[in-house]
């Protein structure tokens, strides 16, 4: 009789080969294209932001991308509460880039210092815009306020984290100033599903307090 021990049945089904991983980054690519496309008209990037989330949440939970029509319907939800976080949004990166440009021209007091300080708030800023996306992902694509909310909670409760994700958004930024325009959409669908990686480890009790069933 061998006595070595047999792997479960599931085992053979669960493990992925080249051939996932190939197929998972092509979705990754077309979930940043389509996310491109739905927010080029600009007042509907955060519907197409958080719709985005919402179908990388379920990828992550499930292993599968959720219906065509589930999608529609989220994104149909979503455009009229995200155009006063897109308008919010752009608000704040505009007077960040005026801040930033003026300083690093020298027409306000400050040198150095100012602008290092200015670049941290701008990267902790850009974590907790991260913790948003990921939060109103896991709430279905549309509950910006709710997503604000625990976002907060969750960047103070766990600094680090934070810090990962503001490090993700970091690094996301850098890539797309230097990479060749044509794949900036592509980054985009890569940068939504590490968020979701990096905050994966919340605990459940925390997520709870959010997620409420959907409409069908």
């Amino acid at each position: 009789m061998d006595s070595r021990a047999e792997p479960p049945p599931d085992e053979a089904v669960t493990r992925r080969d080249w051939r996932d991983v190939l197929r998972d980054a092509a979705d990754l690519a077309l979930l940043g294209i389509l996310l491109t496309l739905a927010a080029a008209p600009v007042l509907t990037a955060a519907a197409a932001v958080g719709t985005a989330s919402a179908a990388v949440h379920d990828w992550v939970g499930t292993g599968s991308w959720p219906p065509a029509r589930r999608t529609l319907s989220r994104f149909g939800r979503a455009l009229l509460p995200g155009v006063p976080v897109t308008l919010l949004v752009l608000a704040v990166v505009g007077l960040l880039a005026v801040d930033l440009a003026a300083l690093t021209a020298g027409r306000v007091p400050g040198g150095a210092p100012a602008l290092a300080l200015t670049a941290l708030v701008a990267v902790a800023l850009a974590g907790y815009a991260g913790a948003v996306v990921v939060e109103v992902g896991r709430s279905g694509g549309g509950r910006w306020r709710a997503a604000a909310r625990h976002a907060v909670r969750a960047c103070l409760d766990h600094p680090a984290r934070w810090a990962a994700v503001a490090g993700t958004s970091a690094v996301a930024a850098l890539l797309a100033v230097l990479v060749i325009p044509v794949a900036v959409p592509i980054l985009i669908g890569y940068t939504v599903a590490a968020l979701h990686a990096v905050a994966r480890r919340r605990p459940a009790a925390a997520r709870a307090a959010l997620t409420r069933p959907e409409l069908p």
